[in-house]
């Protein structure tokens, strides 16, 4: 997991963005991706007069540990981290690649293990990424309806990226990849302003009470 600060201003006017990216290989598109709507989001709060805070979590570091939490329900204490880190934002962005058309099993499992009403509200945008256009529209018929499962606040618009999207002069019949990634980032933007601040949350309070494990499947 790597962490990206950017220097504080006013206090009332800060907020804290999470960009969590399931791509499996280094380098990633799917980082690449992440950092791109990280980086314009971050410029059009700023336009806004709020400073952000940007944590991104690499999945691919924390594989292991969300294995281990699916089996024995206790996060270890880089994933314990991560969650709380996702519970307390103000705002979320989540890429994965696309396999076998829908998003990773990592990215999945990852989302499993997260409290059923982490992102409750929470201003989400959605990306992915494949190597064809013609896997465009998982966000729409996988990623969409299972962040709104969470009753999460998903932005209107979307990024997906194909491999021809990071071509120069990509194809005239699509709006051109730089263009959807700042009208998406304008989106989350404007709903994590809007919204009040989240409370810090304690590394340990994303972890599943006794109840709630003897109570699972």
């Amino acid at each position: 997991m790597s962490i990206n600060g950017l220097p504080g201003g006013n206090m009332s006017q800060e907020r804290s963005l999470v960009v969590v990216s399931s791509g499996v290989s280094q380098p990633s598109s799917t980082r690449l991706l992440a950092d791109r709507i990280a980086a314009a989001t971050v410029e059009e709060l700023a336009a806004r007069g709020v400073t952000a805070r940007v944590t991104t979590i690499e999945l691919r570091d924390l594989a292991h540990e969300v294995v281990n939490m699916t089996l024995t329900g206790f996060a270890s204490g880089p994933l314990a981290d991560a969650l709380a880190k996702v519970s307390a934002a103000d705002g979320l962005v989540v890429v994965t690649p696309v396999f076998t058309a829908s998003y990773s099993g990592l990215f999945k499992s990852f989302v499993d293990v997260l409290d059923k009403d982490a992102l409750a509200s929470m201003p989400v945008l959605l990306g992915a990424t494949g190597g064809t256009g013609r896997h465009s529209l998982v966000l729409e018929y996988a990623l969409r309806p299972l962040f709104g499962y969470l009753h999460a606040d998903v932005v209107g618009t979307g990024v997906y990226a194909a491999t021809d999207d990071w071509a120069d002069g990509a194809g005239d019949d699509v709006r051109p990849l730089p263009e959807r990634i700042r009208r998406a980032a304008r989106e989350l933007a404007e709903a994590v302003a809007d919204r009040e601040p989240a409370k810090p949350v304690g590394l340990y309070e994303a972890v599943p009470s006794f109840d709630q494990l003897l109570g699972s499947d």
